[in-house]
């Protein structure tokens, strides 16, 4: 937000706010405080509008601000509990696994939407990669590692002080005291926050982040697994795409509820392609710091292969272990993918 766009939403300008120094001030810390409030919300459009009121918020603030904490701390402090308020008024995030059991072999993939705003939204990679700023000591998390699905949605499952107090000490590596001071509480209160917050993911979070899975897989094998699935799909091959899958393979399909589980149930998903090729087309993003493709539908009509979907993958070893289908084609600007494929094209995977 610029000052003119602040001045714009405020109806005013504090007499004694710099404008200069509010630009320097917020403009290197903005790309993290939006995944913080990512982390924090687990929604990329509630993560923009959280950026924009810790903006407002800190514009009106300035004033009063003596350099008593870095200006860093300063933000996250503001930019926390504007998620803070924000997680009172809205929906908990989550992912269809976490909704309702899997779909059951020989039943109709359900239509049924989440209820409105509680679906998790993929995150991009390019913001993740400007986000990637060093941690204090104290971090437990990687900054990449803690954007991932699985960190995202295991956050979204605790009370808010909670998700508010692992988040500042694990991920961004605070001190119990400078969280303590952005809780408005007491260094007690925040360890016991902390030990409670640890001790409910525990349960939740894979033995292996995508981040040390990636790093063990190396760059080109990556590829060839991600071009293997999407090969497979695109040219109809049933089998092809089920040999990418580990045994317990899950598949579900935001913001729509039903997910399924295991070879024969992702057979029977949406994922599957039907008709004949050439029906679909896939290019290569990341989301949430794993492998993603943007996945395009053919329309006769135009001569072009449309936006339908984002598929964020979760590998294990070598196999995929999850697809999450983002039916969500709005979302392609923010990961840079193009509004539309021409049909006369090579492959756009391999491109």
């Amino acid at each position: 937000m610029t000052s003119a766009q602040l001045k714009e939403t405020t109806g005013t300008r504090p007499l004694d706010v710099d404008e200069p120094r509010f630009r320097e001030l917020v403009e290197p810390h903005r790309p993290e405080i939006h995944a913080h409030c990512y982390r924090m919300l687990g929604s990329l459009h509630d993560a923009d509008d959280a950026v924009q009121d810790t903006l407002l918020r800190a514009w009106r603030a300035l004033p009063r601000f003596r350099g008593d904490s870095s200006e860093r701390t300063w933000l996250y402090r503001i930019a926390t509990n504007v998620c803070l308020d924000m997680i009172a008024l809205r929906r908990k995030r989550i992912l269809p696994v976490d909704y309702g059991p899997p779909t059951p072999l020989g039943a109709a993939p359900p239509e049924r939407l989440l209820p409105a705003g509680a679906a998790i939204e993929p995150y991009p990679d390019e913001a993740i990669g400007v986000a990637d700023g060093a941690a204090g000591p104290e971090a437990r998390f990687e900054r990449r590692e803690s954007l991932e699905l699985a960190f995202v949605a295991a956050l979204q499952h605790l009370p808010a002080r909670q998700r508010a107090a692992l988040v500042l000490r694990d991920v961004l590596g605070f001190s119990a005291k400078e969280s303590a001071s952005a809780l408005a509480t007491t260094v007690p209160a925040v360890n016991g926050a902390l030990r409670r917050a640890r001790k409910a993911l525990d349960g939740q979070l894979p033995d292996q982040s995508q981040l040390v899975t990636l790093r063990a897989l190396g760059d080109r094998r990556l590829r060839e697994v991600a071009e293997r699935f999407a090969d497979s799909l695109e040219q109809g091959e049933v089998q092809g795409v089920l040999a990418t899958l580990t045994d317990d393979a899950t598949v579900s399909t935001p913001p729509f509820e039903g997910w399924h589980e295991g070879r024969d149930g992702v057979a029977e998903s949406w994922l599957m392609p039907s008709g004949p090729p050439p029906r679909l087309a896939y290019a290569r993003t990341r989301a949430n710091g794993q492998a993603a493709l943007g996945t395009y539908l053919i329309d006769p009509d135009r001569a072009s292969y449309l936006p339908v979907a984002l598929d964020v993958l979760t590998l294990r070893g070598d196999l995929i272990s999850d697809v999450t289908i983002f039916r969500m084609p709005e979302l392609f600007p923010r990961f840079a993918l193009p509004e539309s494929l021409p049909t006369q094209a090579p492959a756009p995977y391999s491109s």
